[in-house]
């Protein structure tokens, strides 16, 4: 009996190396993230350090929902090495400044995958980034959000503190669309 051997495809278009660079970004997001995460922990603000070790596995399974959906259409995938990640800020309003800019620059790369999707007519690849822009646009409103709570905080961590207590900030909306992840999800 022959066995039947999978083959998998060399990535040949832009799209698709763009999807493989998003791999990368969204596994240095989560690692940045964490850095945010142990941040807060050892100032003891177990709240953001909570939420930011949230998003740093919200990242990581964006990236392994990019892994999975190649897979699934049997185009090869490398998995891009680790930037380093900034872990010193001077207080926390830097850190969280950060973030927001993380999360646009975030935006702008999967605006800029999707626009390429379209050019190239992969249709089926457009459909699957949608989900991704509709979750980008809250993670940037709730990222935003931190920052005018922590400008209006003046410096008291606190509040912000309270402020997630009051009214967390979780971003579950798009999770019973959301696209499959390669070896699941991790929370």
């Amino acid at each position: 009996m022959d066995a039947v051997v999978k083959t998998i495809s060399p990535r040949t278009s832009r799209a698709q190396n763009l999807m493989e660079a998003q791999v990368g970004n969204g596994l240095n997001a989560s690692q940045q993230n964490l850095a945010f995460a142990v941040w807060f922990d050892q100032r003891d603000l177990p709240r953001l350090a909570s939420y930011f070790y949230r998003q740093s596995l919200r990242k990581r399974d964006h990236a392994m929902r990019i892994v999975q959906y190649m897979i699934d259409n049997n185009v090869a995938v490398e998995v891009p090495g680790l930037q380093t990640v900034r872990n010193d800020f001077s207080d926390p309003r830097e850190l969280i400044a950060l973030a927001v800019e993380q999360e646009r620059v975030v935006t702008d790369e999967v605006t800029t995958l999707s626009r390429v999707l379209r050019e190239e007519e992969d249709y089926l690849g457009e459909q699957f980034m949608r989900w991704f822009l509709s979750e980008q646009v809250d993670e940037v409103a709730q990222m935003t959000t931190m920052l005018n709570v922590t400008d209006r905080s003046q410096g008291n961590m606190f509040d912000l503190e309270d402020y997630l207590k009051r009214d967390p900030v979780e971003n579950e909306r798009y999770e019973s669309t959301a696209p499959r992840a390669a070896g699941g999800k991790l929370r």
